[in-house]
């Protein structure tokens, strides 16, 4: 594994800047990219995973899996299918490869996934949001990490 490189340190508004996040980033997604979501409840996780689907032309509404486990879209573009996944009620990696995901052909969001992709990738983006926890403002900061060869030149 090499990195992680830093691509990106910045602060978040709302929402609705968190979901136009989601696309700028989506621009630079291709099938085999893996991109880990980090942050607590309410982080904004699925709404950046929102802006990416719509950015990228997913069909279907791309809401929380956290019940599904994983949800899968058909693209019209860059991969075969987004994969929006939910690690936070497994409880291991190989548990996480029994949902069967085609890495290689797909592009694959993993919430809470942290720590659990031991020989599932050598390339992943990590983005982790903190939110505020008094919640007097819906401020996140982000810090976007890069893992392996695939990420150590791209610029966001």
């Amino acid at each position: 594994m090499s990195g992680p490189y830093l691509l990106a340190e910045l602060q978040v508004p709302d929402e609705d800047a968190m979901h136009e996040f989601g696309a700028q980033i989506a621009r630079e997604l291709r099938a085999g990219d893996l991109v880990i979501l980090v942050g607590p409840l309410g982080a904004g996780k699925t709404t950046f995973t929102r802006g990416v689907g719509e950015a990228l032309g997913a069909i279907g509404n791309v809401s929380s899996p956290t019940f599904v486990i994983a949800r899968t879209h058909k693209l019209d573009g860059r991969a075969e299918v987004l994969v929006h996944a939910d690690a936070y009620r497994l409880g291991s990696v190989a548990e996480l490869d029994d949902l069967d995901i085609d890495f290689a052909n797909s592009i694959v969001l993993v919430e809470w996934g942290k720590g659990m992709l031991d020989g599932v990738a050598e390339n992943w983006l990590e983005i982790e949001i903190e939110r505020d926890h008094t919640g007097e403002s819906d401020v996140r900061q982000v810090r976007v990490n890069g893992f392996g060869e695939r990420w150590k030149s791209v610029s966001i």
